[in-house]
């Protein structure tokens, strides 16, 4: 944490001998044998940068601290029926539906490319049972250019019972410990904003053995055509991202931090530098850029300069002065 010297002004001789010392370093899975460090705190969001291949021909990803690759599942998926997206007042309606080329591909044709690349790629795993996650989990073990697993649990459901994994304490960490039992990567879990007290949700996967929690995942929400007389989503309902969801991803990432002991990552509605901060000083260790990506691919490298930047102005050197300092002063 920080004291509050942070918010005095370095002289600018101070500002020039630190621009070669910041260090912006994460410890993502500081309780895993393995560990899983970033160079610096920005990563980019499932779903929004496709598999990192697309995204790598027109942004220098090896800057960003992470990619994690869109939702993958046991077997290739179609998505849901067009329309899938539309914007929204600052923000974006979509209903995807974890449209993705399955394992076998992936391992086939994205992975060798992967294991080339200095960034670390995360693998967003997703599935309607809890044995189809441990089935994806277990054929990405051992597999080079993979540094960790992001569970979606926010949007598949049991076949059972149709609850959703992150809707529920035990099962959320039911399927974190099995998971976790059949992999030597780190896991970090990506928890859904759409459940009463997300504190014992991120409580439960904690103690089940998670590395790490990104929060959150897409608002569910809806729109209707007027002219039409009908919902304007192919499948009716959707998640909403953008700007519109930051309040609310912020609080959730602001009171997680006041219980949770693992490294948090901060996503929703992330657009600049500011919004960015903001994460890292109500608690996030690290941030993902999500639907920005889809308006300006460059957002990712562009808020990561603003970091840096503001912790030069600011007189700070490492990165983790400033985790959770709205914590400590509020």
């Amino acid at each position: 944490m920080v004291n509050h010297a942070i918010l005095k002004l370095p002289c600018y001789n101070e500002v020039l001998s630190m621009k070669n010392i910041l260090d912006l370093h994460v410890q993502l899975a500081p309780r895993h044998y393995k560990g899983l460090i970033l160079a610096n705190p920005v990563m980019a969001a499932a779903g929004t940068v496709g598999y990192g291949v697309e995204y790598s021909k027109i942004v220098d990803i090896q800057k960003l601290g992470a990619i994690v690759c869109k939702g993958i599942t046991l077997m290739p998926r179609s998505g849901n029926p067009q329309p899938r997206l539309m914007e929204t007042a600052s923000g974006l309606l979509n209903s995807v539906g974890l449209e993705n080329i399955g394992i076998a591909a992936l391992l086939e044709d994205k992975a060798p490319i992967w294991a080339n690349w200095q960034v670390p790629v995360i693998v967003n795993v997703a599935g309607e049972t809890i044995d189809e996650y441990i089935a994806v989990a277990s054929k990405l073990e051992g597999i080079p250019g993979i540094s960790g697993i992001e569970l979606n649990i926010s949007c598949p459901n049991i076949s059972t019972n149709s609850m959703e994994f992150g809707a529920n304490p035990r099962l959320a960490a039911k399927l974190t410990s099995a998971v976790k039992a059949v992999t030597s990567l780190p896991i970090i879990v990506k928890l859904s904003p759409n459940v009463t007290d997300i504190k014992e949700i991120a409580l439960a996967v904690e103690e089940a053995g998670a590395d790490a929690l990104t929060l959150i995942n897409t608002v569910k929400g809806m729109a209707i055509d007027i002219a039409k007389g009908k919902p304007c989503l192919g499948n009716t309902t959707g998640g909403l991202s953008g700007p519109a969801i930051k309040p609310i991803a912020l609080y959730m990432v602001y009171e997680v931090a006041k219980v949770a002991h693992i490294p948090l990552i901060g996503c929703g509605g992330i657009a600049c530098a500011t919004d960015a901060l903001e994460f890292i000083m109500a608690g996030a260790s690290a941030i993902q850029v999500g639907t920005a990506n889809l308006t300006n691919p460059h957002s990712s490298l562009v808020i990561l300069e603003g970091i840096a930047d503001f912790m030069k102005n600011k007189g700070i050197t490492n990165l983790t002065e400033l985790v959770g300092v709205a914590q400590d002063n509020s």
